[in-house]
């Protein structure tokens, strides 16, 4: 398999943060909105730190929003790249990809810090990303919108009295709501399990 992974360029942050994590991996990140290098790549990487409806006039008006919904190969949203996955996000009132059938919804005020910073805890069901990762395994957060539980999730956290997806799957598409690139060794292990083989 390629060592090589496209990792999507639309004017998002935590770019840096995702090669560095490829290259302490063995794999060489390529940054790239070229749709020709994005069907061709044998992994795609969908990271992201940023606002929900400025990256969807991103995506929409380069017509990488098309590109990205049609993708066949192993795709792997992290924070706003899995945010943007879904249906629609409270941010802004922000129509997303609609790969994952699932609202973005903003935390309650209920005495906890927003946004959700820090480690915590994680229970999965099993799928191929989470192989050998200990249910309640530490894994780290920064954000104040979050997906809402569904039959799709595939790892769920609590914060702010609040069931929501830390993990999120369907056909050869994930998102993570974490940081696999800042999460230890934990996080070097998830990103290893999308690198090395699907099963979907």
């Amino acid at each position: 398999m390629s060592r090589t992974v496209a990792v999507v360029k639309y004017n998002a942050g935590n770019i840096r943060s995702v090669l560095c994590a490829l290259d302490r991996l063995g794999y060489k990140g390529v940054v790239t909105d070229d749709e020709k290098r994005l069907r061709s790549a044998s992994r795609v990487i969908f990271p992201g730190v940023g606002e929900a409806y400025s990256a969807m006039e991103y995506l929409r008006r380069t017509h990488l929003d098309e590109v990205l919904t049609s993708l066949t190969q192993p795709f792997l949203g992290i924070c706003l790249g899995l945010q943007l996955m879904c249906d629609h996000s409270e941010e802004r009132d922000t129509s997303c990809l609609s790969i994952f059938p699932t609202r973005i919804r903003l935390f309650p005020s209920v005495g906890e810090k927003i946004p959700h910073m820090g480690w915590n805890t994680v229970r999965h069901t099993g799928d191929y990303l989470f192989r050998d990762i200990e249910q309640d395994q530490y894994l780290y957060f920064v954000h104040s919108f979050y997906a809402e539980a569904s039959e799709k999730s595939i790892a769920t956290c609590q914060y702010a009295d609040t069931t929501f997806s830390a993990a999120i799957g369907h056909e050869n598409y994930r998102g993570v709501q974490f940081h696999p690139e800042k999460s230890g060794a934990a996080g070097a292990l998830i990103l290893s399990n999308f690198l090395k083989g699907e099963q979907f």
